[in-house]
């Protein structure tokens, strides 16, 4: 691919650290609770034709992923809130539990990621990924733990915001009979310059040993999304070996440094070296370890016109990390506007919640940092 100039891989990354600011991000949404266990994020925000922002996630409550319902609530609510004043405060508008997203006959035990997006029509749609009480493939059963289900991700439609109703909800993606990839979770929408859908995943396999990125298109806005691959980017070396989940994708701006080049785009994504806690040698050098429900952030780049074909920013260790509690710092999500970019994502703070937290760079100051040299 080409890669980008040494100066506007530079630039880009003292874009990166000025954007999360992690240190004076705002608290957006709260979680339920302010201890660990309790979340509010897995979203995103855009912003409608009158420049009102709507932001999308769900709250998770304390609960182990690995031994099913009988550890906690977990993710027990989706919700859409919206701001009339750029971001200085929100209102819930919107709120489905976990059983009015049960389809299928499949009764939903958590939420996870959600994506809002506009179609060129003015209608809307909501991505959901849910964990839904189903077996998993057959001669894998007695790998399944108790109360806990398989991945997947629906969707609800309406011609407006106000029109999303749970009577559309319909599948869109699910690896049920894929043991390497079987569950399918956390939807990044997003269009490219030919008016494509693409549709980027994270997937688990059965032993839920790692974390991978997933890719599926559709032309224009119309049409079933269709897998291009379950694996489009590779894991890391070191701090992301056992985990690489792309949560956003973000055009830089064609200022500065980027003003007469080709067209480049930013990759979010949370990282972990391992899926479990591991303890460390008292004696060994100190660092942010990822593990199950504790990602880093990292990010990539790569040319627009060879989309999908990436590279990582972050080859030997994160780029977004909390200066509190487990340091996690995952989830982020962008939102370019003509006055500056938002960022938002999901922080540890130092009571051990997770709640979601954003920042605001003018665009006067993106400007001043792509045009260093």
């Amino acid at each position: 691919m080409n890669t980008p100039k040494p100066q506007q891989k530079k630039n880009t990354l003292n874009l990166l650290a000025s954007l999360l600011d992690q240190n004076n991000a705002r608290i957006y949404i709260p979680a339920n609770q302010q201890s660990p266990g309790y979340w509010f994020g897995g979203g995103n925000m855009v912003v409608d034709e009158t420049g009102v922002l709507w932001l999308c996630g769900r709250f998770r409550d304390y609960g182990d992923s690995r031994t099913g319902t009988d550890a906690g609530k977990r993710g027990l609510e989706l919700a859409i809130f919206c701001s009339k004043d750029e971001g200085q405060s929100f209102t819930k508008t919107h709120s489905w539990s976990k059983a009015d997203l049960s389809c299928g006959g499949h009764q939903v035990v958590s939420i996870e990621g959600t994506a809002l997006h506009q179609l060129k029509d003015g209608s809307w749609e909501i991505l959901i990924s849910t964990e839904k009480i189903r077996s998993y493939p057959q001669g894998l059963e007695s790998r399944q733990k108790p109360g806990t289900g398989v991945w997947s991700i629906d969707r609800i439609t309406g011609k407006s915001l106000d029109q999303l109703k749970l009577d559309s909800i319909e599948p869109i993606l699910n690896a049920w009979d894929t043991p390497g990839y079987l569950h399918v979770k956390d939807p990044v929408v997003f269009n490219d310059a030919q008016g494509n859908t693409n549709m980027i995943f994270c997937t688990h396999p059965f032993s839920w040993a790692s974390g991978n990125t997933g890719l599926a298109t559709r032309s224009g806005d119309q049409g079933r999304f269709k897998l291009q691959n379950w694996e489009f980017v590779g894991r890391g070396p070191c701090w992301d070996v056992a985990a690489t989940r792309v949560t956003n994708c973000m055009k830089i701006p064609a200022l500065g440094c980027f003003a007469q080049s080709p067209s480049y785009s930013i990759y979010f994504y949370d990282g972990a070296e391992c899926m479990n806690p591991l303890v460390e040698n008292d004696r060994a050098h100190k660092r942010p370890r990822g593990s199950s429900c504790e990602e880093l952030g990292g990010a990539m780049i790569g040319l627009d016109e060879k989309f999908p074909t990436i590279e990582r920013l972050s080859l030997l260790e994160p780029l977004f990390t909390s200066p509190w509690g487990t340091r996690c710092s995952r989830y982020v999500d962008t939102l370019t506007t003509q006055s500056g970019i938002y960022a938002s994502w999901q922080q540890t703070q130092k009571d051990g919640s997770q709640p979601w937290v954003g920042h605001f760079l003018p665009m006067e100051k993106v400007e001043s940092i792509l045009s260093k040299n």
